[in-house]
């Protein structure tokens, strides 16, 4: 791989996708570079998921282009050696063992690796010999992750990695695709767990009802919106004390939500009000805008 290539490793322009009279996927256009962590976000129905499936190969557009390294995803000779994919539901075959789907897996994509080596990197050794139909969800996951890693492909694509998986899966899958990203590999994720997005990902884009709304890191995405400052007062009279400082909001639960661009400043002055007049701030927190929020803003 040569790292001073500025090629997108994901080039999407003006991509539609139709299904009969429903149109899945509208004018979406975005770059996925060279080394990122890239997380397309949605709700169900959003299309993402169907971009995908272009991306990956399995669907042609019914217009615009898609480019990944510079070629035709349906160019399966070209692109598959190098690029991995761990779908929502992979469907292997109950009758073969753990590393048997592995070592198949790897023959399809035409990588080479060590089926060992990638079991033992999922937490399956164990169950290396132990037929599909006798693993557990949590296990099929892993056996998922693992045909998608199998030769450490320069692309992977996690479409729901951490779903049914337990904590301590989930952590070690996001261990082995942290190694992956310090050896380069790109990724690009999609998932219902806005805070592995969150933590994770260099660039988010945020699709809703086909349409490309917003993109931009974590912090410029929520940059747009105001931060939040929450917090309750005690039960008793506040005798004497003078109006809160802040333009605040009650909320049915009785605490109070300012909502402001300015958290740092107005957390100062909130802070120094409470000082000053012996009030204690009860439950208080205050941040930037959370990306859920980000999220239903577009909806």
């Amino acid at each position: 791989m040569n790292s001073t290539d500025d090629t997108p490793v994901i080039d999407v322009e003006r991509l539609n996708l139709v299904y009969g009279e429903f149109h899945a996927v509208k004018d979406l256009t975005f770059q996925v570079r060279r080394g990122e962590f890239y997380a397309l976000l949605g709700t169900n129905g959003a299309g993402k998921t169907s971009a995908l499936e272009v991306i990956e190969g399995h669907r042609p557009p019914a217009s615009g282009t898609v480019r990944v390294f510079g070629s035709s995803p349906r160019d399966r000779d070209t692109v598959r050696p190098r690029m991995g994919i761990m779908l929502q539901e992979s469907g292997f075959s109950p009758d073969l063992t753990v590393a048997e789907s592995v070592r198949i897996i790897g023959a399809l994509t035409g990588r080479d690796d060590d089926v060992d080596r990638v079991v033992d990197l999922v937490g399956l050794s164990r169950k290396e010999r132990t037929r599909v139909s006798q693993l557990s969800g949590g296990e099929k996951r892993r056996l998922d992750f693992a045909t998608a890693v199998y030769g450490t492909p320069e692309l992977i694509v996690l479409d729901e990695p951490t779903t049914g998986l337990d904590i301590q899966s989930r952590d070690e899958l996001w261990d082995a695709v942290d190694r992956l990203r310090e050896g380069g590999t790109t990724v690009v994720l999609t998932t219902h767990y806005l805070e592995e997005a969150q933590q994770r990902a260099d660039r988010i884009g945020l699709m809703h009802q086909g349409v490309f709304h917003r993109e931009g890191t974590v912090a410029e995405l929520t940059g747009a919106l105001p931060g939040v400052i929450s917090f309750g007062l005690p039960a008793r009279p506040l005798a004497g004390v003078p109006a809160l400082p802040l333009h605040v909001e009650r909320q049915v639960d009785g605490t109070f939500r300012v909502e402001t661009h300015r958290v740092q400043k107005d957390l100062y002055t909130l802070l120094g009000w409470a000082e000053d007049h012996g009030v204690d701030l009860v439950g208080l927190e205050a941040g930037p805008t959370r990306l859920d929020d980000v999220f239903r803003a577009i909806n």
